[in-house]
């Protein structure tokens, strides 16, 4: 019990410190909307969530928007909420599902529940979070002016971390195992 826990753990803080890392490279895909930065830190928190419980996948995304925090908000927190709220959305379905039904079909299906929880997510965190925050008066006008660069762009995202994530879990749960940060193999199950 205890050599699990410690196991658990330590893929946690790996996974949160790699989901950090890779949030510090971010870059915007539409000139429009320079505010909003793709970057591919939930991937990491998807894989967590994935190998360890979704409990394990909150974790990671709030200690990586901690961090962010810690080293110097931009928006002074405001965006690593905002932020935080987006990633559980993708991540809740589909790694609270894959605890109890495994398998491609179910897999595929909770990461398209996911993005479109997650752009919904994105739509309302901006029009009362984002947007009133920084535009004040003008958000509402704002929101509709650029709402739907929000979904296309949580839909690029949210389809690139699911796919990527996708890809590298059947690999990394495997290595994780190898090097016994993960002890149960019923968990690889993801690709049948």
């Amino acid at each position: 019990m205890q050599k699990n826990i410690t196991r658990q753990t330590v893929g946690i803080a790996l996974f949160s410190a790699l989901s950090f890392v890779v949030s510090l490279w971010e870059f915007p895909i539409f000139p429009a909307t320079p505010f909003l930065q793709l970057d591919f830190s939930a991937v990491f928190t998807l894989l967590g969530g994935f190998m360890y419980g979704p409990v394990a996948g909150i974790i990671i995304c709030a200690v990586k928007e901690l961090i962010r925090f810690a080293m110097g908000s931009d928006t002074g927190g405001v965006g690593e909420i905002a932020n935080f709220l987006v990633i559980f959305s993708l991540i809740i379905v589909p790694t609270v599902v894959y605890r109890f039904k495994k398998g491609l079909p179910v897999v595929i299906i909770t990461l398209i529940i996911g993005v479109l929880c997650m752009i919904c997510a994105a739509l309302i965190s901006n029009r009362f979070i984002m947007f009133p925050l920084y535009i004040k008066g003008g958000a509402a006008a704002a929101f509709e002016s650029f709402w739907y660069y929000i979904v296309f762009f949580n839909l690029i995202k949210g389809v690139a971390v699911s796919i990527i994530t996708f890809l590298l879990y059947k690999r990394l749960s495997a290595l994780f195992r190898k090097i016994n940060l993960q002890s149960s193999p019923e968990n690889d199950t993801i690709e049948k």
